[in-house]
């Protein structure tokens, strides 16, 4: 066996598994996606909206620095996802040339109509996949940081009272 025959071998095992990958990565897309439009309707008619990451400092003590890895922590799967997933469509698109090439030399076209066809419906889910999250996590990374922000705010203010009353209690 020669090392064409056996690279062929390698990357069609890869075909199932790199296609398994691309619908897992719409589905979790399409599930982020989900969570995404309540919290946008939350934000935009919810009278008592307030951010988790308000409730979490409130109720763990939880300083600026351990609510930033949190929020890295929340959006990685969807930023794994973004990058990934187009990455996974190119594999899924290249996988099958070979035998669609091999169908076109050997004129057998309806192999090479239906291994296109394969490679072509992968990469365009992938790439939805990645869109979806891209935009997700572009908008709940701004979400996020900004309500950081105004965690920081806040728990700067408070210092600042309770820095007064002390030097006023003191005095």
């Amino acid at each position: 066996m020669n090392i064409e025959a056996i690279l062929y071998t390698l990357s069609s095992w890869f075909l199932i598994p790199v296609l398994a990958a691309i619908v897992m990565a719409f589905l979790y897309a399409l599930y982020h996606l989900g969570q995404f439009l309540t919290e946008v309707w939350q934000r935009r008619f919810g009278k008592n909206y307030c951010c988790h990451l308000a409730k979490l400092s409130e109720q763990k003590k939880l300083d600026s620095e351990e609510l930033e890895l949190l929020i890295l922590q929340e959006l990685e799967g969807l930023k794994v996802t973004a990058r990934v997933a187009p990455l996974l469509g190119l594999v899924a698109t290249m996988i099958p040339m070979g035998p669609a090439l091999a169908g076109v030399s050997a004129g057998e076209m309806s192999v090479v109509g239906e291994q296109v066809g394969m490679a072509f419906a992968a990469v365009i889910v992938a790439l939805m996949a990645a869109s979806v999250a891209f935009v997700i996590l572009t908008v709940k990374r701004r979400w996020r940081l900004s309500s950081l922000l105004n965690i920081e705010k806040q728990q700067q203010q408070v210092n600042s009272e309770h820095a007064v009353y002390l030097q006023r209690k003191s005095a």
